[in-house]
């Protein structure tokens, strides 16, 4: 028995848009709904091998069904925007996979998949219909099956009456009855599945039922009568026309040869990497990839063996180091990497670095190798003195992948490396940010390399060893090609960026002068007094113990405060809280996380207690117990890592320590900065930019009247106070100035009323009784968001004000949640990102004039909008004078920029 296997084209292509994110090529181009129809294809392939297989689509324009009823589809919206341009790309790959494809005017897939159906039965030829459309179990027979490859459900004969309680020889009776919604077909009023299949038990079929309506009682029998004569129209509509006009016998759907030239150039064309490589297999000339096995070293000397055109040499006689450097000194550019003895770029030291001067030629240098039988290697202070003319030449252009680690390894030993013209860790995060940025990733989607991890040469967990017990012949595969791979990433990006002229501003004006100031300032690290920490670990310990204390007696027993099922036990049981409106854990107990117990706080005294235990802890562990235990015994001070491409928005993340999440709303919280001092002779300095989001928010939707109060310098809640409330700013209360400051930061992330009324303790429609004022108010915020909206909607993302991109990959989201979740960041993207942008453009600004100055004034942390300085006595008044009016400087929106400063002992005394 011969197999046919028809796919409803347009049922997949809809359920793959709505079932993955919004994924897009580095161009633009939308991929998501192409991706998610050729898995489904390729699965079917092989769970459903046939002699025929048909992928049928819908075609554009007006079906018979039209004709018959106008009203017919008339609210089903139109086709979203992002997937229009995957049609007919999708088109070609289904074409090119050998697969034959119809689009019929006048009638619609299910029509066509109808036809092909019954005429193949006819024949003998089992088929089986690919859907998830409930109108095809009309079509079920002995001969003729649906499967549904999202939900892997089969439905035969009894699959159809188990699913809908009726035979599939009664289904156009069914759905007539029960109408549907979807295509605008009505039904009778009030009859939904089970009166359907209890009528059609009943009276056997719709024929009957209708000849005998008058036996149905009650209102669902009335709106039966009442529509008799629009049944017979229904049932046309939604049976499947199965007559359709196509060229008779099989011939012209054979499958066809696979064409894998088109298949690697659509595959390119979206950016399939993994698919593309398969392809690649199938092809006699493939290059295997760069992570492929190499031989080993054969003698001292030796050039290792690379896969298929790469050449990878291992430097360890002085001649042929002299050559690389000669090679080094003339290369256009010059791609490097070291590798090292740890991951913390003040204490690491060099194991040995790799060079790569053109794509498939690279050499590792190992310095450090410690093992039985290593190799002799070439001594490390000789070798990086032959190097350091090169490596400190700015004239010499290196790139690399995160070069400002490989900064810290060489200034660990002497060496500042200079002449860096491109990081592809940074190109990569300026065209995508939402995407990871590590080299392994990079390589698999831009370059189609399956690159060697460091776990595959070092292993893992607790076995893993250190790098200088790698064996050299392994540490060269695997350096050389670390080398290799990033000259090709940044010969990649460099055109890329250079075509779209705003993310070669953000990446060349931005992000690479930022990179190289931020090693400086992790370098210098900021003075930290252990001993006023560990007074105040002390502290926090007696009042923690205070606090379990309390918490038992309000308990009346002792238990373990950290335990979530011991205080539901409390809370919920003993103290008999109501539950009414507490949420659940996935395990079904009642949750007493952070915001179940800030509800019940401000009606109970033990989750105001337990709330304010957490907190204590958490400053305790995080903070004051741990910072002392990261100052480096060298310098001092503590060095933190500023990570430049984690955020997608642009903005700086902090760790080992995190100096941004240090918390400044509690006298705790403040006290810890009181212990980041400046040395002896000098003073810190802050300099914060003021309400700065709600300035690029007036400059954003440039209303008119955010743009008055800001040229005004008015105080802008104030201002916005007077027009929410239609009072004069002067009789605003300072209630009332709160709640305009909690309206004007909240409409920023795209606060919605529910979440207003949260945040001011008040009714839904108080809250949005604000909003509103609010909008008429400041309608140019209004227009803003939605225009915002449409517009990420309509290209994945959003822009600063400086043409950094920020992608929503969840704009397009089915998931409700996830969809208005990207909404809102389209809205506070653009401010965020902008925000980001100019405390960069500060920091260039500030540290350019702090070298032409040649003053002794470092700066030493960025945290969100603020810059903190270590300034001398003896140039205070310079800097305090400058300061603001460079940061005011750096860009000129629609209004003014302010920086405020302050200066103190301590971090905490300069605000």
């Amino acid at each position: 028995m011969k197999k046919l296997v028809l796919v409803d084209g347009s049922s997949y292509l809809y359920r793959a848009f709505y079932a993955l994110p919004d994924l897009r090529t580095s161009s633009g181009l939308p991929t998501g709904a192409i991706k998610g129809v050729v898995s489904m294809l390729r699965r079917l392939l092989k769970e459903q091998p046939a002699d025929y297989t048909v992928v049928v689509f819908d075609a554009k324009g007006k079906t018979f069904r039209d004709d018959l009823y106008p009203e017919y589809k008339a609210h089903r919206p139109p086709m979203p925007d992002p997937m229009r341009p995957q049609v007919e790309p999708l088109y070609d790959i289904i074409r090119a996979m050998g697969l034959p494809l119809l689009v019929e005017p006048g009638v619609e897939a299910d029509d066509v998949i109808g036809t092909l159906a019954q005429r193949a039965a006819a024949e003998g030829m089992q088929v089986v219909v690919s859907t998830g459309d409930k109108d095809m179990a009309q079509l079920v027979t002995s001969h003729i099956t649906l499967v549904n490859t999202m939900t892997e459900e089969v439905l035969d004969h009894d699959g159809v009456i188990g699913k809908f309680g009726v035979p599939p020889e009664r289904i156009i009776d069914y759905l007539t009855l029960i109408g549907d919604s979807v295509d605008n077909v009505p039904g009778v009023p009030k009859c939904g599945p089970k009166t359907a299949v209890k009528w059609l038990s009943e009276y056997g079929d719709l024929a009957t039922l209708m000849s005998r309506a008058d036996e149905i009682g009650g209102v669902v029998g009335q709106n039966l009568r009442d529509s008799l004569q629009w049944l017979p129209l229904g049932r046309q509509l939604i049976t499947i026309k199965c007559d359709v006009a196509l060229p008779p016998g099989w011939d012209a759907l054979q499958p066809q040869p696979k064409d894998v030239a088109a298949l690697q150039a659509l595959f390119q064309l979206c950016e399939f990497k993994s698919w593309v490589r398969e392809l690649d297999s199938e092809t006699p000339a493939a290059r295997p990839p760069v992570g492929a096995p190499v031989e080993a070293v054969a003698g001292a000397t030796a050039a290792v063996a690379a896969p298929a055109d790469c050449q990878y040499d291992c430097i360890t006689d002085l001649g042929q180091l002299q050559r690389w450097l000669q090679r080094l000194q003339a290369a256009s550019m010059v791609a490097l990497d070291t590798e090292t003895t740890g991951l913390d770029g003040m204490t690491a030291r060099m194991v040995g670095i790799s060079f790569s001067v053109q794509a498939g030629e690279a050499a590792y240098l190992p310095l450090a190798h410690d093992y039985p039988g290593a190799p002799q290697q070439l001594p490390m202070d000789e070798v990086l003195a032959l190097l350091k003319p090169w490596l400190e030449d700015p004239a010499s252009p290196k790139v690399g992948q995160n070069l400002k680690y490989d900064r810290h390894i060489f200034a660990n030993h002497g060496i500042t490396l200079r002449g860096v013209v491109d990081d592809s860790m940074l190109q990569s995060y300026v065209l995508a940010s939402n995407e990871p940025h590590n080299m392994d990733d990079l390589a698999s989607k831009y370059l189609d390399l399956t690159t060697i991890k460091y776990e595959d040469i070092c292993g893992k967990g607790a076995k893993q060893i250190p790098f200088a017990q790698v064996s050299v012949e392994d540490a060269t595969r695997y350096a050389a090609e670390d080398a290799d791979v990033t000259l090709r990433l940044v010969q990649q990006f460099q055109p890329e960026l250079q075509r779209q002229a705003s993310l070669d501003y953000v990446y060349r004006q931005l992000e690479l002068p930022v990179a190289e100031i931020l090693f400086r300032m992790e370098r210098h690290g900021v003075l930290l007094d252990p001993a006023l920490l560990q007074r105040q670990s002390h502290e926090l310990g007696q009042r923690l113990l205070q606090l379990e204390q309390q918490a038992y007696e309000l308990a009346g027993q002792p238990f373990n405060l950290n335990s979530p099922k011991q205080l539901q036990e409390i809370l919920f049981g003993k103290l008999g809280i109501p539950t009414k409106d507490v949420k659940k854990t996935a395990s079904g107990g009642f949750s007493t996380d952070e915001e179940v117990l800030q509800k019940l706080a401000l009606d109970y005294p033990l989750p105001k207690l337990l709330l304010e235990n957490r907190s204590l802890s958490k400053l305790k562990s995080t903070y004051t117990d741990k910072l002392p235990l990261m100052v480096n015994p060298q310098t001092g001070r503590v060095h933190t890592n500023y990570a430049q491409a984690v955020a997608v928005t642009g903005r700086l993340a902090s760790n080992d320590p995190n100096l941004q999440n240090i918390p400044v709303r509690t006298a705790e919280g403040r006290r810890i900065r009181e212990a980041f001092i400046a040395p002896a002779g000098h003073v810190l300095m802050s300099a914060d930019y003021s309400q700065i989001e709600l300035r690029i928010m007036a400059h954003l939707s440039e209303d008119p009247g955010l743009l008055r109060a800001f040229a005004e310098g008015l105080d802008v809640h104030r201002a916005t106070a007077a027009e929410v409330f239609g009072t004069s700013p002067e009789a605003v209360s300072s209630d009332q100035r709160r709640y305009a400051k909690t309206i004007n930061f909240g409409l920023i992330y795209g606060m919605s009323a529910f979440g207003l009324a949260s945040q001011l303790e008040i009714d839904r429609g108080t809250a949005q009784g604000f909003i509103d004022r609010y909008f008429q108010r400041y309608p140019g915020v209004k227009d803003y968001m939605e225009r915002t909206r449409s517009q990420a909607r309509e290209q994945g993302y959003v822009e600063t004000v400086f043409g950094r991109r920020l992608w929503l990959p969840e704009i397009q989201a089915a998931n409700p949640m996830r969809r208005q979740g990207a909404e809102r960041a389209a809205i506070n993207a653009p401010m965020q990102g902008t925000a980001a942008d100019l405390i960069k453009l500060a920091m260039i600004a500030v540290d350019r004039w702090l070298s032409e100055q040649q003053l002794q004034t470092r700066l030493v942390m960025q945290v969100h909008d603020e810059l903190v300085l270590e300034v001398p006595d003896a140039e205070v008044a310079c800097v305090q004078q400058t300061l603001p009016q460079l940061m005011a400087d750096v860009a000129s929106l629609r209004v003014p920029l302010l920086a405020e400063v302050g200066m103190g002992s301590n971090w905490e005394a300069a605000h």
